[in-house]
C-alpha cells in the first residue's frame, strides 16, 4: 500500500483518485471556508488546465495539486505568489540539474518544461484577497508533449508522493519568507534563477509579438524589456525564448 504523503504541520491533504480539476475542487473548498494549507491532490485530472485556457495533460504518473492560500493582501500583490510557487518548485530539483524560471510562472529543468503554475484569486469588495488557489502540476515520471509548447518537456524523477511532500515543504518555507521579507527577496531569488539579462526573447501579447531583450522584473513582478523602440514594461503576456 502506498504511504500517505506527510505535509507540513497544520496543512491538510485532500487526496482524490480522479477529479476534473484540482483548482476547481480547491475553489469549492475555499469558498466553503477551508483554511490556508489545504492541499487538493489527485492521481489524475480529466479537465486539467493551464494558463490561457490551455489543456494540461493529466494522466496517472505526475503530480497534480492545488493549495489554498489566504495571503491577506491587496489584489495587486496576489501575482507575487506565482513567483513564490515557482521558487518552491525549483527547490525540488536536484543540484546536479539546471533550473531556469521563465516569466511569469513556468519552471524549466535542463531546458525542458517540468512544471506549470496556475493561480486563481477571489477578491473581496474591499480589494483584499479572500483566497488564492495555487495549482501546480509537476512532471514526475514522464513529460507529456503538447503541440502549443515552445519548449520540450522534462520530468523530475522519483515518486509522486515524494514530490508532493517536497513541494509542500518548499511552498510553506517560501510563503514564510515572502511574508517575513516581502517580495523584494523573492524577486531577487527568482531573478537569480531566470534567464540571463540581455537574452533575446519574444513576448506574446494576444495575437501579436513584442521582441526585445530581457531586462529583469520591476518591483511588482512586471516583465521589463529593452526593445528597439525603447524600454517596455509588460504586466500580462507569455514569454517565449527567441531560439525556440
Amino acid at each position: 500500500m502506498t504511504a500517505i504523503p506527510v505535509l507540513p504541520d497544520g496543512w491538510t491533504l485532500v487526496a482524490l483518485d480522479s477529479v476534473g480539476s484540482t483548482n476547481d475542487e480547491a475553489i469549492r473548498l475555499a469558498d466553503a471556508g477551508a483554511p490556508e494549507g489545504t492541499v487538493v491532490w489527485a492521481r489524475e485530472q480529466s479537465g486539467g488546465r493551464g494558463r490561457r485556457g490551455r489543456n494540461w495533460a493529466s494522466p496517472v504518473g505526475n503530480l497534480y495539486s492545488t493549495t489554498i492560500l489566504r495571503p491577506a493582501c491587496m489584489a495587486q500583490r496576489a501575482a507575487e505568489l506565482g513567483f513564490v510557487a515557482a521558487l518552491a518548485v525549483g527547490d525540488l530539483v536536484p543540484p546536479d540539474r539546471t533550473v531556469r524560471l521563465k516569466w511569469p510562472n513556468d519552471v524549466l529543468v535542463d531546458g525542458g518544461k517540468v512544471a506549470g503554475i496556475l493561480l486563481e484569486s477571489a477578491i473581496g469588495q474591499d480589494g483584499l484577497v479572500e483566497h488564492v488557489v495555487a495549482g501546480i502540476g509537476v512532471n514526475v515520471t514522464f513529460a507529456p508533449e503538447l503541440p502549443e509548447m515552445r519548449y520540450p518537456g522534462a520530468a523530475l524523477g522519483g515518486t509522486v508522493e515524494a514530490a508532493l511532500e517536497g513541494l509542500t515543504r518548499a511552498l510553506a518555507a517560501r510563503l514564510a519568507q515572502w511574508r517575513r521579507d516581502g517580495f523584494e527577496t523573492t524577486r531577487g531569488e527568482w531573478l537569480a534563477k531566470a534567464g540571463p539579462l540581455g537574452a533575446e526573447v519574444d513576448v506574446r501579447l494576444g495575437e501579436g509579438l513584442v521582441r526585445g531583450r530581457f531586462a529583469g522584473l520591476d518591483r511588482e513582478g512586471a516583465l521589463l524589456l529593452d526593445t528597439a523602440e525603447g524600454p517596455r514594461k509588460i504586466v500580462s503576456g507569455e514569454l517565449l525564448g527567441r531560439a525556440a
